[in-house]
């Protein structure tokens, strides 16, 4: 089932009634319990095949990072399988409200990072996928993500059934919340640390240690940890460490033809960047200065698309780290609608401010060329308290409150583009919706694990090349 045109645009006057009642009208057409259905269609594509054109226009001796780092389980391979599911999720019942949806929605793409008034919140963190489409995708993503990751913990499946209820039915009470309030109320709404202990009463050091520690260890993730990690003097200049293919400097790209060149082209590009920021933030861009550029390796999904880090320093050589990260087409878009922005980095970017309630004061587009190709991109911090729990070690209790503190947050995005009253009259006070979504994602999981071990054999037959460990 293809995905239902948007119910109304997005400057609709009706009233929170009228809106309403729409919401509650979608059921007749789309229950709320169809939303448990999983069946691969007998002409289902290849999922190796997608795979393979993604790798089309990445950076050929990277791709095989990518294959390795998805090839380590099976909530690996979920996580830089976003265009499969993607192909699966516009086939699957929509109830045709439209909002700004993350696209990539996965546990992992949620996590903490510092507001510009230097509180830690906690976030979406991910946009590389971002546009409008179906809010259920979203939904449906974070969903089957925690199902992966609960079975990658060899948690029960009353637990992991329980996990994926909970983090549903925290997205549908938000929705609830949020279309109670007014629009300026959603639009400042924000999950504050501070706010976390007494709002989800769950967080303990000894119950959800991974949780706790990502917390906890958070503001010490910024431009100076990253400096002392990745840097070295040299010559008194600060340099960035040369550990290819992970980081490789500037001047060892290419036999370091041409690395003057692209230093002049990274000037131009933050001097234009600089441009989409406000001119306060762009004035403070101008007390640093660029010293050195290289290329890293990042994620999963990613891998293969051109990353740089660039290191700038103040006036008492203060260090400030930008990412500046290739934006492409979403993967969503060939089952929605194309792209208002002739950028895709500036998709990214509008995506981000919609959705986030509080975000980078870096965060900016622009255009770069770069081996022959005119590339399309955006620009952030490369760390700003930017924080994440450790999947792999969560507890069952810490995976419960993780997904919760996901389905408030995604309710919180979709309901500052969407429409709010319409979602959560659809939803309703029962459990129907988190029960059915629950259910899909034991068949997706079923699915992902099925897609997983087909990426296997293509490693083991030699159809893909894979780099393990790196």
């Amino acid at each position: 089932m293809t995905a239902a045109p948007e119910t109304m645009p997005r400057t609709d006057r009706s009233s929170r009634e009228e809106r309403a009642a729409r919401g509650r009208a979608a059921r007749t057409g789309v229950p709320r319990s169809s939303h448990a259905a999983w069946e691969p269609p007998s002409d289902r594509f290849d999922p190796v095949a997608l795979l393979e054109e993604q790798a089309e226009g990445r950076i050929a001796e990277l791709v095989p990072i990518r294959h390795g780092r998805m090839l380590v389980s099976a909530f690996s391979y979920f996580r830089g399988a976003a265009a499969p599911m993607a192909a699966d999720l516009a086939t699957t019942p929509s109830s045709g409200i439209v909002v700004q949806v993350c696209g990539d929605a996965h546990l992992s793409n949620f996590g903490t990072f510092g507001s510009a008034e230097r509180r830690l919140v906690f976030d979406v963190n991910d946009f590389d996928e971002t546009t409008r489409g179906p809010w259920e995708w979203d939904v449906k993503r974070l969903a089957a993500s925690l199902e992966i990751g609960a079975r990658e913990n060899e948690f029960s499946r009353k637990n992991r059934h329980r996990i994926v209820v909970r983090a549903m039915r925290s997205y549908r009470a938000a929705m609830r919340e949020f279309a109670s309030l007014p629009m300026l109320s959603v639009w400042y709404a924000r999950l504050d640390m501070d706010d976390l202990l007494p709002r989800f009463r769950s967080l303990h050091a000894t119950r959800t240690p991974a949780v706790w520690k990502a917390i906890t260890t958070a503001r010490a993730r910024d431009s100076h940890q990253a400096f002392e990690k990745l840097c070295r003097t040299v010559d008194g200049e600060p340099r960035i460490i040369s550990d290819p293919p992970l980081i490789t400097p500037v001047e060892e790209l290419n036999g370091g033809v041409g690395s003057d060149a692209l230093v002049e082209r990274v000037l131009d590009l933050l001097r234009s960047y600089g441009r989409t920021l406000t001119p306060g933030r762009r004035h403070l861009l101008e007390q640093y200065r660029l010293v050195h550029i290289a290329r890293k390796v990042v994620g999963v999904g990613s891998v293969g698309t051109e990353a740089w880090i660039l290191l700038l320093v103040d006036g008492r050589g203060a260090p400030l780290f930008l990412q500046v990260k290739e934006a492409g087409e979403s993967v969503l878009e060939p089952f929605t609608v194309r792209s208002e922005f002739s950028n895709q980095g500036e998709r990214v970017v509008v995506g981000q401010r919609l959705m986030q309630a509080a975000g980078d004061i870096f965060l900016g587009w622009e255009r770069f060329a770069w081996q022959g190709a005119e590339r399309d991109g955006y620009i952030r911090q490369l760390r700003d308290w930017k924080g994440s729990a450790d999947v792999g070690r969560m507890t069952a209790d810490g995976m419960e409150l993780w997904g919760r503190m996901c389905g408030w947050t995604l309710a919180r995005a979709h309901a500052r583009s969407g429409d709010r009253h319409a979602m959560a009259a659809y939803l309703g006070k029962s459990d129907v919706f988190d029960r059915a979504v629950a259910s899909f994602a034991v068949d997706y999981a079923d699915q992902n694990e099925r897609d997983y071990a087909a990426l296997q054999d293509a490693v083991k037959s030699g159809r893909l090349a894979a780099a393990v460990g790196v």
